[in-house]
């Protein structure tokens, strides 16, 4: 095997992994350690440790940084292997710089774009009960429809049926009360405005 032979082959296994790695939807392999920017290593991840990070955001080694390495670095060495006649293990460094340098890339985007350390998910912003949205499919009586509202800054939807098994036009605005089994209960929203102002009436007069 020549070294056009062995960068090629490290060309094919980066875009290969590259591809796993996307269809998988995630970043990180369960190895039997993290290794971390800091230089610290987290060997609790195979003992299902409390204390262990598998998603932790500078997790430096994961599929995505592992496969732009491989791809970069026989990509680089194979076009230095086919038009330049460097020493080899000046060669062999130059590709392993170039590996770096595109895994780098990929943790850079991954940290800043995709795991901005800012950016944490609160369960509350995902809590259902009292969502307002509105009706896009109507519900028959004791039917299901479909509900359209904004969470978390995405519009979504859901299906949706009446708290009282009443029908609901299409258009009129609803608050959900539960959330069961994917479907989202829901009251009129003019219904519960009227509720709340009604005590409020009652004390003004009182």
């Amino acid at each position: 095997m020549t070294w056009a032979d062995f960068y090629l082959i490290c060309f094919a296994l980066g875009i290969a992994f590259s591809v796993l790695s996307f269809l998988l939807g995630g970043h990180h392999w369960h190895l039997p350690f993290h290794i971390h920017l800091d230089g610290g290593v987290d060997h609790g991840a195979a003992h299902g440790s409390g204390n262990s990070h598998p998603n932790h955001p500078t997790a430096f080694m994961n599929p995505l940084t592992v496969a732009a390495f491989l791809a970069w670095f026989g990509g680089a060495g194979f076009l230095l292997t086919r038009f330049s006649a460097v020493w080899v293990v000046t060669e062999f460094g130059l590709a392993a710089f170039a590996g770096l340098v595109g895994a780098s890339i990929i943790f850079v985007f991954m940290t800043k774009v995709l795991n901005h350390p800012d950016q944490f998910l609160d369960p509350a912003d995902f809590e259902m009960t009292g969502v307002l949205g509105r009706i896009s499919v109507p519900i028959r009586v004791g039917g299901t429809g479909e509900l359209i509202y904004s969470q978390a800054g995405t519009r979504r939807s859901c299906g949706v049926r009446a708290e009282d098994g009443s029908a609901i036009a299409k258009g009129t605005e609803v608050v959900v009360t539960r959330y069961e089994k994917g479907i989202a209960y829901v009251r009129l929203w003019s219904e519960m405005a009227g509720e709340e102002n009604e005590p409020q009436e009652k004390g003004s007069r009182q």
